[in-house]
């Protein structure tokens, strides 16, 4: 065999090997082209995210619905609160869909979208998935968006400002500070 095919063949192997032991504590790490590691989005991590924003809704005096996606907007999970509103848990997950595959909060969104603005009427696209209001924050790790959360239940200040503190607190677990507050 070509030397060069078995160091591939080894770096692939140690790679796999990595993601298997970050897995273990919640943090999918994998080597990007630079050699520095790249945060996931795991479902535990965002157990922990999600935990943490419910603590912070009860604060506020609410039930929320939180949702987390991937960076390719798929569903990583969706938490309802006890007496949260029905509705709120399409209207999280839409905000969290919208976040992730515009690559901007909804509250940046509604500001595009407004009459005379370059984005108005995109909320009548991706059968009408795009939520123009806040309660959706982008998720970033290294510089990258790696996913996105959505929350709905409170007033849009309200949810506004909890989707802004999960964003905070995800940056929080992906530093591996894991700080509560």
């Amino acid at each position: 065999m070509e030397e060069g095919l078995i160091r591939r063949i080894v770096e692939q192997a140690l790679e796999q090997l990595g993601q298997r032991e970050n897995a273990k504590t919640g943090k999918a790490q994998v080597l990007t082209g630079a050699g520095r590691p790249e945060m996931g989005l795991t479902l535990e991590i965002a157990k922990r995210l999600m935990a943490q924003v419910e603590q912070k809704a009860a604060q506020m005096g609410f039930p929320a619905v939180v949702a987390v996606v991937d960076k390719s907007a798929r569903p990583i999970a969706v938490h309802c609160m006890d007496d949260a509103y029905i509705a709120s848990f399409d209207i999280a997950l839409h905000k969290a869909y919208t976040s992730a595959s515009l690559k901007m909060s909804t509250a940046a969104l509604g500001s595009l979208s407004a009459p005379g603005q370059p984005l108005y009427g995109i909320q009548n696209t991706n059968d009408g998935k795009i939520v123009i209001f806040g309660g959706g924050e982008t998720l970033e790790w290294g510089g990258r968006i790696v996913g996105a959360i959505g929350v709905s239940g409170g007033s849009l200040e309200q949810d506004t400002a909890l989707a802004a503190y999960g964003k905070e607190i995800f940056t929080q677990l992906s530093c591996g500070t894991g700080k509560q507050q």
